[in-house]
This record gives C-alpha cells, sequence and structure tokens, in this order.
C-alpha cells in the first residue's frame, strides 16, 4: 500500500494533528469545540489512541485549510487511493476497537477476581469468629 511508507499511519497523524493545531495557536479544548467533541477526544488522537472518523478528518482539515491527504501524510492522487485509505482508517479504527474491548475484559476479570478474594477474606473472618465465640463460650 501506497501510505505511510516511513512512519506508521497513527505516527503522522497525531504529529500532523498536532503540529497543525499548534500552529494554528488553537488549544485541545478550543479545537474540540469546533469539531463538537470533548477535548479528551482529540487529546486521544494527539497520543495515537484512537483515529477520528472519515467525516471529523475532512472537519479537520478544513480547520487547518489542508486537504484529508495532508494531514494524513500523504498525496494522493486518484480516487482508488482515497479508498485505501478509508479501508486503512476503518481497519484502524476496528484494531483499536478490539484493543479497548481487550482491555476492558482484563480490568473486568481483575475486578472479579479481587471481589472474590475480599468476600473470602470477610467469610474466613465471620467463620474464624464464629469458632472463636463458640470456643469462649464452652
Amino acid at each position: 500500500m501506497l501510505l505511510f511508507r516511513r512512519k506508521g499511519a497513527f505516527t503522522i497523524l497525531t504529529e500532523n494533528l498536532k503540529t497543525l493545531r499548534k500552529a494554528k495557536g488553537l488549544t485541545q479544548e478550543e479545537l474540540a469545540i469546533r469539531l463538537n467533541v470533548v477535548r479528551q477526544t482529540v487529546s486521544k488522537w494527539e497520543k495515537g489512541l484512537s483515529v477520528p472518523d472519515a467525516n471529523l478528518l475532512i472537519q479537520i482539515a478544513d480547520i487547518f485549510e489542508i486537504s484529508v491527504s495532508e494531514l494524513l501524510g500523504a498525496r494522493i492522487e486518484n480516487e482508488e487511493e482515497l479508498n485505501a485509505v478509508a479501508e486503512q482508517l476503518a481497519r484502524i479504527n476496528e484494531q483499536l476497537a478490539i484493543k479497548n474491548r481487550r482491555a476492558r475484559r482484563i480490568w473486568r476479570t481483575i475486578a472479579i477476581i479481587l471481589v472474590v478474594i475480599v468476600l473470602l477474606y470477610i467469610l474466613a473472618n465471620v467463620l474464624f469468629m464464629v469458632n472463636l465465640k463458640s470456643y469462649v463460650h464452652r
């Protein structure tokens, strides 16, 4: 694929987004307001934790007065290549969604394990106290 020969898609987009935002003198909050998203969303884009969807990419490019292809770090010559960019962004979004689902599952499992440990600890203490009371009353 022609895109992003030297660096990954995330790297180029995140670097371009941050550089362009600062060159325009915008804060993450100001850019977020213009795009009708929260500041944390812009922060995630700039950190490479997520990517904007196609509509937001168009809005971002308009704000910075550049083409979407320039924002992504590639010069796209024809429609076929534009479709390739859209497909690549869709794959990136899907990979991020899978990664986020995995992380949520891991944290959920850890939370369940901790709850079970706490409940077992409480149960052991209750049983100990009951045994202690019955031993003392003998």
